[in-house]
């Protein structure tokens, strides 16, 4: 699959990611309305954004910085290779 390259079609997926989770939180907390889900899944989009940002610019700017990574698909390969070098 190719590359997006178009600013105008990356601002539009961002967006869309956008809608769409706030759409699934909503609906989440429309099933479950309590305080203790609302904390359990800020807590949950918080770790992942973490998570996210750990796997791609914590790996890039001081573990290895001569691997680009292009998604969690090659973030996971990079586990993989680094650990059967070993």
């Amino acid at each position: 699959m190719k590359d997006i390259t178009n600013p105008g079609w990356i601002k539009a997926k961002g967006i869309l990611f956008l809608v769409v989770g706030i759409a699934a939180a909503v609906l989440l907390l429309l099933e479950h309305p309590s305080w203790r889900i609302a904390l359990l899944l800020a807590l949950t989009v918080w770790c992942f954004c973490r998570f996210y940002y750990c796997a791609f610019y914590v790996i890039e700017h001081y573990v290895d910085a001569a691997y680009k990574f292009s998604g969690l698909g090659s973030f996971v390969r990079y586990l993989i290779q680094r650990r059967q070098k070993r």
